[in-house]
């Protein structure tokens, strides 16, 4: 019994940072520039728009980072104590040898998923501030910049 006990422990531990690994994009990690004649406060007020833009955008996709690598986790826990009882015969310690194993297992195969999730939701973050960004003049990489639409001087 002190062998589950430790499993599970081990996995609350286990799923607790995972979820402390996840987390939403908190800024954009493309540069973009004013375009050649607008002030940078103004500048700076567009940013802070085309940032809550984006990530409005990504909202749901940072939770399901956070689910994918927490259900990953506890799936392969749970098949791995299934094994270890028929391994172990239906013994305490082949349950809790067999939940380690696949704790640790699932958590590798979880922060992997995650850490995907995470990197589409910086890619899915970017682009929606970069669209945000060009629209209002902005000169983004890769991009032309817009002709200044009418009240920029």
């Amino acid at each position: 019994m002190k062998r589950f006990a430790r499993a599970a422990v081990l996995t609350a531990s286990v799923l607790a940072s995972l979820t402390a690994c996840v987390s939403a994009p908190t800024g954009p990690t493309v540069a973009v520039m004013p375009r050649q004649g607008k002030p940078f406060e103004v500048f700076q007020q567009e940013d802070q728009v085309c940032r809550q833009f984006a990530t409005n955008a990504v909202k749901d996709t940072g939770d399901a980072a956070l689910k994918e690598g927490v259900t990953s986790a506890a799936v392969a826990a749970a098949l791995g104590a299934a094994a270890g009882a028929v391994i172990g015969g239906g013994s305490h310690a082949g349950v809790g040898t067999g939940a380690g194993v696949g704790l640790l297992g699932g958590s590798a195969i979880g922060a992997m998923n995650a850490s995907g999730k995470q990197n589409q939701a910086q890619t899915q973050y970017n682009i929606a501030y970069q669209q945000c960004m060009y629209s209002k003049g902005n000169q983004v990489p890769s991009y032309a910049t817009p002709a200044p639409g009418p009240g920029y001087r």
